[in-house]
């Protein structure tokens, strides 16, 4: 499972010209299924993202969690987190899980980040064609992969 995350001043997911979800400060989360994840992904993930410390404190530096900061978090689907483009300029998405294995991690990662947030996480729709705004603050973009924890 893949995470791209952004902290975000704002961010929203539209679909068919209307706002389905929208957040004020927190995190943009792009989540990534691959076929092999489990529940030891979600796991992992979703207690690193709530407690990835990329905030400012009071002196300016990142140690703030979104959980002390009480901000917000808004997960949209994105299959394209895992195209390979070893091979010749058009990405294959190989890896990407088919939705009967994808939509109920999702569902569960979804859920999961609301217990752990204390608040229920906002989502785009799974497999929708979602345009997303976001206002990047820093900016601050993170990458994680449960396969590959660096």
């Amino acid at each position: 499972m893949r995470l791209l995350i952004q902290r975000v001043k704002k961010s929203s997911v539209s679909i068919d010209g209307k706002i389905k979800s929208r957040i004020g400060s927190g995190l943009l989360v792009f989540v990534g299924i691959e076929n092999d994840d489990s529940q030891e992904d979600i796991d992992y993930l979703c207690k690193k993202t709530v407690n990835l410390r990329i905030f400012d404190d009071e002196n300016g530096v990142m140690n703030r969690s979104v959980l002390e900061t009480g901000g917000e978090i808004l997960v949209v689907s994105q299959f394209t987190l895992h195209g390979s483009t070893k091979k010749g300029n058009r990405p294959s998405y190989i890896r990407a899980a088919k939705p009967d294995v994808s939509v109920p991690l999702y569902e569960t990662f979804c859920s999961e980040l609301s217990a752990m947030l204390g608040k229920e996480v906002q989502t785009g729709r799974f497999g929708a064609d979602m345009q997303v705004e976001l206002i990047n603050d820093g900016p601050v973009t993170i990458w994680m992969d449960s396969k590959n924890k660096e």
